[in-house]
């Protein structure tokens, strides 16, 4: 065999080779003991927490350490150490959560938190690690008993503690998402590690959350609610609250409440009006359907009405904010709840009920309410004892005043009539998928469009000038809808982080978090098994799309059309497998290089981050661009590692549906030379590898104007004359 013919045949079987970096990874993870999703060991950890601090041995049961320090002769706890990713892998951008190292004392308050590992691509490249930094070192020193929230707003000023103990954390310009997520990520896996190991909760599993029924739905009056508990009340006097104050520095200074002791200073009523039987009992049929639509699955919503001098929230209370004096509380951990902004009625033998009752009253103001939402991410249990706490706050002082509070409590409880405790834990992706719904339905819709009109290939091309108008609007919804607006570009991102998953141990979940995602995947997925990986590539890809439509704009300007000799064109469509491989491999070997590699995609910057990012990356991804202007989809054909995967699986398609004839090829060459991705053999085959489906070829095949074949059985038709047709 001539050394030719050799490297003929090496050249081609070079895809299939490609796949063994694959099979080996593969077989490692399937065979490989699973490893702990955290990176940190005792060794590493006692750097960091140096004496006189001792880190002791892993937790059997969890993965926390538990940290002492010496007391004289004693050694006492001094808290917990432990990694978010081991309790709350929360997805960022690249699909790979955040990994933090927390430090948490025994009384659940922070002694730090440091990053450990982050794939944001805001600080990454852009902005830089410092800002992240500086975001995560706001902790120390706060509990995990506050209210956390993260303010949109970059103040610089740290962070901020109002009356009622919220937390305000300063967030970072153009990084609003990223630090929600993190903050996410710090908070959920505290929580977790603090109801474990800190009896906070009182040791109830986190992991069974208890769903609402909604299949009970009782019609109840006022004292049928107060009997069963689900409307709770909280009356204080002037006297009362005065009393609280005794022997504290706010003795004596509310005069009001010294000169009418008999008054009352607050008639607060609470009910959690997410249960259908209480929001349908107490509200009119119009506000029962308006709150209804305005919680998410899985959210739950508080009412809150009150009279008297005196209410949950202040006069400089912000609608659409957390209330300034009233924390919603479970298991002594704060849970956030924002006021809805909605203008509700109860029904109306409610109102007059309760119009009777302040006539009853002296100089008592109007009734007031608020209903405030708690989503589904903050964790409430219904099956668990909910606290609403009333803060109560005096002045002594001039200038600077001394700030006195007390605090009145109001318990709730909800029977179990009204919830079900699942067996496994609550899944918080579903209320991201109710808020896709919409770009979901018109994703799929438009894949199902693209599907039937791939089976229906013949009616779709029979008409050159049709299918092209099809075609380009196709793409530019690909472009606009898929890509830019509903940000589901596939990358090889997606195939990474699901490896890097499985190899440290953790579960899948985390791809539920992306919808547009998911569904983009499994539309991919049923294509690759029915016509190849040129679906995706030709018509589902919006950097592809970028990339055609570029392409055309360069040849309606008539640039230079740039095409490479077969042999050439060989050779360079295997450096895409070749970056395939090496980034699998790095996987393993290097974990720290594979984030670089990936960066070889531009899809990041030019979908993701709409080239909103630093030069270098913003460069790269417009010479790509300005490369297919002149040789088309440069990037698709020779450098994609994504599209060299999907190439590789799709090897399993069941058809070759690509219609072909005896004379294409032997000795018919149209369809081959008109072939811009040069995916034709000379013998008139299809390589369905590095077919995009564009259907050029279908088009030339059903054209008796185009096709060669076809061209000359048109000639060879006997023409047959029409007779003229006589008058009478």
């Amino acid at each position: 065999m001539s050394m030719r013919h050799g490297l003929t045949r090496c050249r081609r079987r070079c895809p299939r080779l490609a796949m063994l970096p694959l099979l080996c990874l593969v077989l490692w993870l399937a065979f490989a003991p699973p490893s702990a999703a955290g990176v940190m060991t005792r060794a590493l950890l006692e750097k960091q927490f140096p004496p006189p601090l001792m880190v002791g041995e892993k937790d059997k049961d969890i993965p926390v350490w538990p940290v002492f320090s010496r007391n004289a002769a004693a050694t006492v706890l001094a808290g917990y150490l432990f990694e978010s990713i081991d309790f709350a892998a929360v997805p960022g951008f690249s699909g790979v959560p955040v990994n933090l190292l927390v430090a948490l004392d025994a009384k659940g308050k922070f002694l730090d938190v440091l990053v450990i590992s982050h794939h944001e691509p805001v600080f990454l490249e852009g902005l830089g690690e410092a800002p992240l930094k500086r975001f995560v070192s706001q902790y120390q020193g706060l509990s995990l008993t506050q209210n956390f929230a993260v303010d949109p707003v970059q103040r610089g000023s740290g962070p901020r503690i109002d009356d009622a103990g919220n937390v305000q954390l300063d967030g970072v310009a153009k990084a609003t998402a990223s630090v929600r997520i993190i903050n996410q990520s710090v908070l959920s896996a505290a929580l977790k590690v603090a109801r474990k190991k800190l009896g906070f909760a009182g040791g109830r599993d986190p992991e069974r959350t208890a769903s609402l029924r909604t299949d009970v739905n009782d019609l109840l009056t006022i004292p049928e609610l107060r009997a069963r508990g689900l409307l709770r009340s909280m009356r204080l006097g002037n006297a009362e609250v005065e009393k609280a104050f005794t022997g504290t520095p706010g003795e004596g200074l509310d005069q009001e409440a010294l000169a009418r002791p008999d008054d009352i200073f607050i008639d607060m009523r609470a009910a959690l009006v997410s249960v259908p039987s209480i929001r349908n009992s107490l509200l009119d049929e119009a506000s029962a359907r308006k709150l209804e639509g305005r919680l998410e699955e899985g959210d739950h919503a508080v009412l809150v009405r009150w009279s008297g001098r005196y209410g949950p929230v202040s006069d400089s209370f912000m609608p659409g904010t957390v209330p300034d004096r009233l924390v919603l509380s479970q298991g002594g951990l704060p849970i956030e709840m924002r006021d809805l902004n909605l203008d509700l009625r109860l029904r109306q033998e409610h109102e007059q009920e309760q119009e009777q009752e302040q006539e009853q009253e002296r100089k008592t103001p109007p009734a007031q309410m608020k209903v405030f939402r708690i989503i589904s991410q903050a964790g409430l249990d219904p099956s668990q004892p909910l606290d609403l706490s009333l803060r109560v706050t005096r002045l002594k002082g001039m200038i600077y005043p001394e700030r006195i509070g007390q605090d009145f409590r109001l318990s709730y409880r909800l029977p179990e009539r009204y919830y079900l405790v699942p067996s496994a834990k609550d899944r918080n992706w579903l209320p991201i998928w109710k808020d896709h719904r919409t770009d979901l339905a018109v994703i799929t819709a438009g894949m199902l469009l693209l599907f039937a009109a791939l089976t229906a290939q013949k009616r779709l091309t029979i008409n050159a000038e049709r299918f092209t108008r099809f075609r380009i609007a196709f793409l530019g919804f690909t472009l606009f809808f898929i890509g830019w607006h509903a940000q589901g570009q596939l990358s090889i991102v997606n195939i990474t982080s699901v490896i890097q998953a499985l190899k440290d141990g953790r579960s899948l979940d985390f791809l539920l978090y992306n919808p547009v995602t998911v569904v983009v995947w499994c539309g991919t997925l049923i294509s690759l098994l029915i016509w190849g990986r040129g679906t995706f590539c030709g018509w589902l890809c919006p950097f592809g799309a970028l990339q055609e439509l570029t392409g055309k704009l360069g040849q309606w300007l008539r640039l230079p059309q740039m095409r490479l000799r077969p042999a050439a064109d060989a050779r360079l469509k295997l450096l895409k497998y070749v970056v395939l491989a090496v980034i699998l491999i790095s996987i393993v070997v290097a974990p720290a290089f594979t984030d670089s590699l990936m960066e070889l995609e531009p899809f990041k910057t030019a979908i993701t981050l709409n080239f909103v990012r630093s030069w270098p990356f913003v460069l790269y991804a417009a010479g790509l661009l300005a490369a297919s202007a002149f040789c088309y989809k440069f990037f698709c054909r020779y450098l994609c590692p994504f599209g060299a995967g999907l190439a590789l699986m799709g090897r399993v398609r069941m058809f070759a549906w690509l219609p072909r004839r005896d004379a294409c090829g032997k000795p018919c060459q149209t369809c081959r030379h008109r072939c811009d991705y040069e995916a034709i053999r000379p013998n008139g085959t299809i390589r369905y590898d590095e077919c995009f489906q564009c259907m050029d070829c279908v088009v030339i095949y059903r054209s008796d104007d185009k096709c060669a074949p076809l061209m000359l059985e048109k000639k060879r038709r006997p023409v047959i004359p029409i007779a003229p047709v006589s008058s009478c």
